[in-house]
């Protein structure tokens, strides 16, 4: 069967009773170089387990089970469940999993289900949850290695550093916990249905510890409140986690402009920041 082939899947999705949810994000891909490229870039081999998210019919995860050696694919649609069974149903280091991703317990499925094997990420991401399902990625800290295709704002966003206009909260999330490296973009053409953006492919090389010393949950909140007042200066919009006149303070010792705004912070100068603030309290 050729999974690329809409007018060849449509039967069986009719009959399964399936309907494209933009609820769940459901996009299929319809252009083969694109899963071949992905588990390329991936460099899968006999020793990794890999976690696949939303296989809709199961494009890419022929293509993972094919060079893997074992995936654990995430299906939230009971409805393609007899459709995955025709599609990938041959495949004997493929298991799928009928539930929503968001409601696992990531490493404890990766040490029970994948055992023994390096854990990594592989998946064309539902749009829609595109997000929350990175950050829960990062913060399994369970995993090598993820590669994931996103909305290509998302991607941007992720690997974005100082200064730049997707810069924000969320690209140091991403630093905090990886190294992201952009490859490759993928135009609605080669999806159905087609999405109204383009789509890219962003490799992750996952962080064994973070990169800077400082108290985890105080760096996100100086970081989230630097982001959430885009417009205001640093110290202005500071003013809620430690007041205005301790944030200008820690600007002052930290050796930044009076007049800087978040964007312009690296993790590493937001770290140092966090730090100053703590240690004064101020």
């Amino acid at each position: 069967m050729d999974l690329y082939d809409y007018d060849t899947l449509r039967p069986l999705l009719q009959q399964a009773g399936f309907r494209f949810s933009k609820g769940k994000g459901q996009n299929f891909l319809t252009a083969a170089w694109v899963p071949e490229r992905i588990a390329r870039a991936a460099d899968l081999g006999s020793g990794d387990g890999v976690v696949e998210i939303g296989p809709g019919v199961g494009c890419l995860t022929r293509e993972l089970a094919a060079r893997a050696g074992k995936v654990l694919a995430y299906e939230v649609d009971a409805a393609l469940k007899p459709v995955l069974a025709k599609t990938v149903g041959d495949l004997e280091n493929l298991q799928i999993v009928f539930d929503d991703v968001m409601d696992r317990d990531l490493a404890a499925d990766c040490a029970e289900k994948l055992p023994g094997l390096r854990h990594y990420v592989c998946a064309n991401l539902p749009y829609s949850i595109t997000t929350p399902v990175l950050t829960k990625l990062y913060r399994a800290r369970c995993f090598d290695r993820i590669l994931v295709m996103v909305q290509r704002e998302v991607a941007l966003r992720m690997c974005a550093g100082p200064g730049e206009k997707d810069y924000g909260a969320f690209s140091l999330l991403t630093r905090w916990y990886a190294q992201p490296e952009m490859l490759f973009t993928v135009g609605p053409e080669c999806f159905v249905p087609r999405p109204k953006v383009q789509s890219a492919v962003v490799r992750l090389a996952m962080r064994t510890a973070p990169p800077v010393q400082t108290d985890e949950d105080a760096f996100f909140r100086v970081v989230r409140a630097a982001f959430n007042q885009r417009r205001k200066t640093l110290a202005n919009a500071l003013e809620g986690v430690c007041g205005r006149d301790t944030a200008a303070e820690a600007i002052s010792a930290c050796g930044l402009d009076s007049h800087v705004r978040g964007e312009a912070l690296s993790l590493e100068a937001f770290a140092a920041l966090t730090n100053t603030i703590q240690n004064s309290k101020i």
